[in-house]
């Protein structure tokens, strides 16, 4: 693949690079913000080499190059350009969108350059629970039974993956602190002093407090809780968006000769005492209720709801939406780590959609006559089956809308067994067939057939819609 071509053929077909004001990538899609968003081809941008989906959401051109391939030409595109992927203009834009699109941009902007740190100790923990997971290689024993000698490499590895969610608000804050327009090193700093050494650790607040050994600040007559906020979310996010706009403030009113030295100074102490003193434990209680609530849905309504779940999962991932999940997992899994119960049920369910997605891709390969879509579907139905869906799901099925229906109702079928048999993941990873590693392996025999019952539906509804509907045969 000439990479050269091929990214210039992409701002060819963008509208030139006149119309480009910024270029980023996801895992799979390269993001394009333009200037005129009616310059640009789609019909032109899916026909360039290597390009598997084309659509427009959350005010971004996203077209769709897949893991791996999309970094290659992210980086040609910089090679190219000269540009970093930030503003290419000075021109400042107003937000694009309502409050709920600007919102779910946010998001994505903050958490999608943290999901490779999140995967990595996701999978780290997913091999941790096979090694300990009593009863995968012999009844009643876990490998590390079996096989004592490998106990401190289980440990290194434990350790390996619990990292990126015990110290997540130091990942979060400088994320989200640059997506804010502040230095992104302050926001980590303020990241690490939410899980100081120094403060009750979160996950040991509640033997602490039954023990009354929750140490207090005496400050302007007011007792403020040293409690760490290791694997949460909310309260750095909101704390990185005031860190910012305390720093942007200072910025503008201190004198130049000063700047360096108390703007870092005072929105670092300024942000800091909100945290712990305000906005914290209230954020902390926030979130844990937006964990505690999604879980009842998926507890509570059983099967019902986490078909309905299931069955809009994928129409979320359109709208971008999906990435504000992370937020909530990180929660639950974190709490899963402390307590040695529960986990994430949003983590099953997805995997659920991404082999759904895949079955529809595979009764599309089967049935339909146009070698192009024939090709491309052999390929994403692969990728989504290891949990890269974006290039069947929009490649493939929504291109043809019927598969898509086919799939959606595929994975509502496979997590309704799920909502009925309560699985759950301890981990974050890839889901699709390699999610087997995130559950618990009590599970792994009901995630299994879900799994099946998810591809199976979605292929067998998919099949039925191309003898029923005649076009979708001869679709191109």
């Amino acid at each position: 693949m000439d990479l050269n071509k091929v990214i210039k053929d992409v701002v060819e077909f963008s509208g030139g690079k006149e119309n480009i004001h910024s270029v980023t990538h996801c895992a799979t899609r390269l993001r394009i913000e333009l200037n005129d968003e009616e310059k640009y081809s789609r019909e032109k941008l899916e026909e360039v080499d290597g390009v598997k989906g084309v659509f427009f959401t959350n005010g971004q051109l996203q077209i769709i190059f897949g893991s791996g391939l999309v970094q290659q030409v992210y980086g040609e595109y910089s090679k190219v350009y000269s540009s970093d992927g930030q503003q290419t203009n000075n021109e400042k834009r107003e937000p694009k969108g309502n409050a709920v699109q600007r919102f779910v941009k946010m998001l994505s902007d903050i958490f999608v350059p943290i999901i490779p740190a999140i995967v990595a100790g996701g999978l780290l923990m997913g091999i941790n629970n096979v090694l300990v997971g009593k009863g995968i290689f012999k009844e009643n024993l876990s490998l590390l039974d079996m096989y004592p000698n490998i106990a401190s490499v289980a440990d290194l590895i434990n350790l390996l993956a619990n990292a990126p969610f015990v110290f997540l608000p130091v990942l979060i804050g400088f994320s989200a602190t640059k997506r804010f327009g502040g230095n992104a090193y302050l926001g980590a700093a303020l990241g690490m002093i939410l899980v100081h050494p120094q403060l009750v650790n979160a996950y040991a607040e509640v033997a602490a407090r039954a023990e009354g050994k929750i140490p207090v600040w005496e400050i302007f007559g007011m007792s403020i809780e040293q409690i760490g906020y290791q694997g949460t979310v909310l309260p750095i996010i909101v704390m990185s968006f005031v860190l910012a706009s305390i720093e942007k403030y200072l910025r503008r009113v201190t004198p130049i000769y000063l700047d360096n030295l108390t703007t870092p100074l005072l929105s670092l102490f300024i942000t800091g005492f909100i945290t712990f003193a305000v906005t914290g434990p209230i954020l902390r209680e926030a979130g844990n209720l937006l964990a505690d609530g999604l879980s009842w849905v998926y507890n509570g309504l059983g099967f019902v709801g986490a078909g309905i779940f299931g069955l809009f999962y994928a129409p979320i991932v359109i709208t971008g939406m999906h990435h504000s999940f992370v937020a909530i997992e990180n929660v639950l899994i974190a709490d899963a780590i402390a307590k040695g119960v529960g986990g994430s049920f949003i983590f099953p369910i997805a995997s659920m959609s991404n082999v759904a997605q895949a079955g529809a891709v595979f009764a599309v390969l089967f049935f339909i006559k146009d070698a192009k879509i024939k090709s491309l579907a052999s390929a994403s139905g692969i990728s989504a089956m290891l949990g890269i869906t974006e290039p069947a799901m929009f490649g493939v099925n929504l291109r043809l809308k019927y598969p898509f229906y086919g799939a959606i109702i595929g994975s509502a079928a496979g997590s309704a067994w799920l909502g009925l048999n309560k699985v759950l993941a301890v981990a974050l990873g890839a889901a699709g067939l390699p999610g087997f590693i995130s559950i618990r392996t009590e599970q792994w025999f009901s995630f299994g057939i879900g799994l099946l019952i998810s591809i199976t539906v979605s292929f067998l509804v998919t099949a039925y819609f191309f003898k029923t509907k005649k076009e979708l045969m001869n679709a191109k």
